[in-house]
C-alpha cells in the first residue's frame, strides 16, 4: 500500500472536546504541512475553550499497545507527545520509545491547561524527567512550564531562562526549545539549547492576540518537518513560522 510508505508523525496525547488543543490541533497542524498521523490516544476529557470539566486517563497498557500498533503499521518518521495525565502513562510511553530510538521523539511537557487545570499528576513531573525527557529529541517547555520542571521561579529575563534550561540539559535532556510567548517585550524569542551547541534563537514580532494549543501546534510543525528529513534546527524554524502565520491571521480577524 502506498500509505505505508508515506511518513507519518505518531501523535500521543489527549482529546480535547473543544477541538481548541490536544490532538485536534496536533492532527490539524500535521496534516496542513502535508503529513500523515497515526495516534495513540492517553486521555479523554470533557472541555471547552474556557474550562476542563473532566480528565479520563486511558490505561498504560493500552497507550503502549497503540503506539506498538501505529508503529507496526505505518513509516512513523517522528513522535509527537503531549499530554500524559499520569506517572503510569509516562513510564509506558517511555518503554515503546526505547525500543524505538531511531524515530525522534518531540515531547510537549503539558502540565497544566489554559485555565489552569493540572494535566499531569504532581508526582508524574520527577518521572517524566528521569524516564522519559532523556529518550527525547527536544522538549518544548514555556517558561511555566520550564520552571515546574526544575522547581524554580519562572524566570525573569532570557539569560534565567537559559541557566533554568541548562539545569535540564545537565539532567539529560538531549535539546530544549524554550518557548517566549509567557515573557514580555515586543519581540517572543524561542531558544534552542544543546549541550554541544551555542544557543539558538527565533524571533518573532509579539503580536496582540492570543489562541489556544499553539504548545500543541508547534511541536506538531517540528514533528512534521522532522519527519521530512530536514534538521532540528530546520524543522524549529519552519515550526516557530508556522506558528506566526496562524497567529497573524487570528490578529486580522479580529
Amino acid at each position: 500500500m502506498a500509505l505505508r510508505r508515506d511518513p507519518y508523525v505518531l501523535v500521543v496525547g489527549g482529546s480535547d472536546s473543544s477541538g481548541g488543543a490536544g490532538i485536534a490541533r496536533d492532527i490539524e497542524t500535521i496534516a496542513a504541512i502535508g503529513v500523515r498521523t497515526c495516534l495513540a490516544v492517553t486521555a479523554l476529557t470533557v472541555q471547552t475553550h474556557d474550562a476542563v470539566m473532566e480528565i479520563h486517563p486511558s490505561q498504560p497498557d493500552l497507550v503502549a499497545d497503540q503506539m506498538r500498533a501505529a508503529l507496526q503499521a505505518n513509516k512513523v518518521a517522528a513522535i509527537k507527545i503531549g499530554m500524559l495525565a499520569t506517572a503510569e502513562i509516562v513510564v509506558a510511553v517511555a518503554g515503546v520509545l526505547r525500543e524505538n530510538p531511531r524515530v525522534p521523539a518531540i515531547l510537549d511537557p503539558v502540565l497544566a491547561s489554559t485555565s489552569g487545570r493540572a494535566l499531569l499528576e504532581a508526582d508524574a513531573i520527577a518521572v517524566m524527567k528521569r524516564n522519559l525527557m532523556p529518550l527525547c529529541r527536544l522538549v518544548t517547555p514555556n517558561l511555566i512550564e520550564l520552571a515546574l520542571l526544575i522547581g524554580a521561579e519562572q524566570a525573569v529575563d532570557e539569560d534565567d531562562a537559559v541557566w533554568q534550561g541548562q539545569e535540564l540539559l545537565a539532567a539529560g535532556t538531549q535539546a530544549l526549545l524554550i518557548k517566549g510567548g509567557h515573557a514580555a517585550g515586543p519581540r517572543s524569542t524561542d531558544i534552542l539549547l544543546r549541550s554541544d551547541h551555542e544557543p539558538v534563537r527565533f524571533d518573532t514580532p509579539r503580536l496582540a492576540t492570543s489562541m489556544r494549543g499553539t504548545g500543541c501546534m508547534l511541536a506538531s510543525a517540528i514533528a512534521a518537518h522532522l519527519a521530512k528529513a530536514r534538521s532540528l534546527e530546520g524543522s524549529v524554524r519552519k515550526g516557530k513560522l508556522f506558528v506566526f502565520e496562524k497567529l497573524q491571521k487570528a490578529a486580522g480577524r479580529q
